[in-house]
């Protein structure tokens, strides 16, 4: 396990990790839940493993996907040192952090880096909505950065939040050395486009909207971040690669493969959906927490019937063997 010294701020270790590194595709991880509803590091081991082979670049635990929020101190801390024993040191490690206050996100962005994560994904905060003002926000990742000894990648998430970095805040965030990216899962491509355009190359602008891929990856994203390729993590990379190699018309083919199933496992029927896809990959999904809730009937026959169109795109035969057997 990686392990990094706690700091004063400004002792940041400036170019151990950079925007280079924040290319390809990155896995947000669900947490799985045991029977009790614990949980399930083994679980969570076992699918990390599997991932490991897909031709995935990284992953992000603690995401909005693996249900932070719902997570107390202790089961945060056995999700990331589960994970981080996982994850081989060829795979870049980003931990998602962030609280309302300033001086409480400080202190995750420091556990974070103690427990082995390469870069930390700041969210935004959002209690006092009203008063998040983009000085107020300037303010706030500037103070994160200056302490974090791991990079921050910011996280633009305002259909959740009901705050939204603007392109210009975050081209003044892109020049704190410590900032190096941005996740942005708006779905708005004329802002992600100008964030795009306001950008060095020290910066990554990664899209979160996996029906934007092939666009986002076309006008010069380096990379993701998408829920959806912890079912199809194949077909999502096969996508950055082809976009890579100058392929635009296999990548677009392969986009409109994708795009039923990330809808399926993320607008419509949301990280329930999401879980029970895992399952039927042969992954352990699990249940949710409440008061999010697990698909009904109709809704796992379509989440299976859009899975099955992806499948011959993504799977090994060994894979459609577990997947067959976790249906079974």
């Amino acid at each position: 396990m990686k392990s990094h010294d706690t700091i004063q701020s400004g002792d940041f270790a400036a170019g151990s990790f950079t925007a280079n590194k924040l290319s390809g595709i990155f896995l947000p991880c669900t947490t799985p839940f045991d029977g009790d509803g614990l949980v399930d590091s083994r679980a969570l081991s076992r699918n990390i493993e599997r991932w490991n082979e897909t031709g995935i670049n990284g992953y992000v635990i603690l995401g909005s996907t693996g249900e932070r929020v719902h997570l107390d101190e202790r089961e945060a801390l056995e999700v990331v040192r589960t994970a981080r024993a996982s994850v081989p040191e060829s795979l870049a490690f980003v931990v998602g952090v962030g609280q309302p206050g300033t001086r409480a996100s400080i202190a995750e962005a420091r556990w974070a880096a103690d427990e082995g994560a390469d870069a930390v994904l700041v969210i935004t905060p959002h209690f006092y909505r009203a008063a998040m003002t983009p000085l107020a926000l300037a303010d706030h990742y500037e103070a994160i950065a200056d302490a974090s000894v791991v990079p921050l990648v910011l996280y633009n998430i305002p259909q959740n939040t009901g705050v939204a970095l603007s392109p210009e805040s975050v081209a003044r965030l892109s020049e704190h050395e410590n900032i190096i990216g941005i996740k942005d899962s708006s779905g708005d491509m004329v802002n992600f486009l100008e964030m795009l355009r306001l950008q060095s190359d020290k910066f990554a602008v990664l899209t979160g909207h996996a029906s934007l891929l092939h666009a986002a990856l076309s006008a010069g994203a380096p990379g993701a971040i998408l829920a959806v390729a912890c079912v199809a993590p194949r077909l999502a990379a096969r996508i950055a690669q082809a976009v890579e190699q100058g392929r635009h018309e296999e990548a677009r083919e392969l986009q409109r493969t994708l795009i039923p199933l990330a809808r399926a496992v993320t607008t419509r029927f949301g990280i329930g959906g999401l879980k029970y896809a895992l399952d039927l990959r042969g992954y352990t999904g699990g249940e949710v927490r409440a008061p999010l809730a697990m698909p009904d009937d109709t809704a796992r026959r379509e989440i299976a019937r859009t899975l099955e169109a992806c499948r011959p795109y993504d799977e090994t035969e060994n894979e459609t063997k577990l997947a067959e057997g976790a249906v079974t």
